[in-house]
């Protein structure tokens, strides 16, 4: 039984801590460099309301606009995608006992990115692209929960093959959907959007997802006993009373409106929801109570550091996904290997 919390308060202050640091340090480096002073002195001056422009110098001017402008807008919706992505992975491993389920391997991520795709394709709004990403998603689960229903129970290794045949599924589709594509218009803003990027990320972008994405997160935050439950298996959630298919489809639909918002202001972000809730299950014990909300921590600062990379690495910004996948492709063939090597999957 789930009874005791394994963590105390001096691993949240290092992850807060952390989280603090990374945020300072991503408004700090770039293509133009700015102090770590600079960058406090700006939020600092945000959050008392106050211009942080103490002389007319055009230094400090640019540094403003550099800080909060440019670079805040883009830090938040890091912040937000990867903490809600990784509680979403930490949600699923958990209700379907299986620390291989993700949404990109449950093909909720493919799924998004298509219904996002016909969205630029055929009405190119913010609005079209998040209700039509949010479409695939729920279609792309559907299909999933259906197919992996064998004998009227959920398979484990059935569940995961039915997420990589849903996802190769939409990814074909949506290869096919880039192939007719306009290659002087549509073409580049699709190829673009599907890699990953925060390069387009603005205030008005993250208001659109902010509601939605908060929503989900509340939802499984409220449900972190009933994820307890079921990971304890069906047969035991429904003999103390939880009724085992509305949760786990509540909790499905949570997943498919978080991660379709986070597609449609990103594009399509794998592994963070995968990988991430393994380090923090590391940390904070099997416990959902505190499993979910040290995964959004962690999960915050993954999207945090990667971002980071990304744009500084490099003169050109290299595509999120592309490092996500460099990164969570070994671990995850690292966890397989682990659960093979105990005879099977629970998480």
């Amino acid at each position: 039984m789930l009874t005791k919390l394994r963590t105390g308060p001096a691993a949240w202050w290092a992850l807060l801590c952390v989280l603090i640091f990374g945020v300072v340090v991503a408004l700090s480096v770039g293509r133009f460099m700015l102090s770590p002073w600079t960058v406090v002195q700006q939020l600092g001056a945000l959050l008392s309301h106050q211009s942080g422009l103490t002389n007319p110098d055009i230094a400090v001017e640019m540094a403003e606009k550099l800080v909060l402008h440019v670079r805040l807008p883009r830090v938040l919706t890091a912040l937000l995608i990867g903490a809600s992505l990784a509680m979403c992975g930490a949600a699923l491993q958990g209700a379907f006992r299986n620390p291989l389920v993700g949404p990109q391997i449950l093909g909720i991520s493919s799924g998004a990115a298509l219904g996002g795709c016909l969205a630029i394709v055929f009405f190119s709004s913010m609005l079209s692209i998040l209700g039509m990403a949010f479409a695939g998603g729920l279609l792309a689960i559907a299909l999933v929960y259906g197919i992996s229903r064998v004998g009227g129970r959920n398979h484990i290794l059935v569940l995961v093959l039915a997420g990589v045949v849903t996802g190769a599924f939409f990814s074909s589709l949506l290869s096919l959907l880039t192939y007719f594509a306009d290659p002087n218009d549509t073409l580049p803003a699709i190829v673009f959007w599907l890699m990953g990027s925060f390069a387009t990320a603005s205030y008005l972008k993250l208001g659109w997802v902010l509601v939605p994405m908060l929503a989900g997160m509340t939802v499984l935050c409220l449900m972190r006993f009933r994820i307890n439950v079921l990971s304890m298996g069906d047969e035991h959630a429904a003999s103390l009373g939880v009724r085992v298919e509305r949760i786990r489809w509540l909790m499905l639909g949570c997943v498919a409106l978080i991660v379709s918002s986070g597609v449609a202001v990103a594009g399509a972000i794998g592994w963070v929801g995968l990988i991430v809730p393994h380090f923090a299950r590391m940390l904070v014990g099997p416990d959902h109570r505190v499993l979910l909300p040290a995964s959004a921590l962690m999960g915050a600062i993954f999207m945090l550091c990667v971002d980071t990379v990304a744009r500084s690495l490099t003169v050109a910004e290299i595509p999120l996904d592309v490092i996500t996948s460099l990164i969570g492709a070994p671990v995850f063939a690292t966890v397989l290997r682990s659960a093979h090597g105990k005879g099977g999957a629970h998480a």
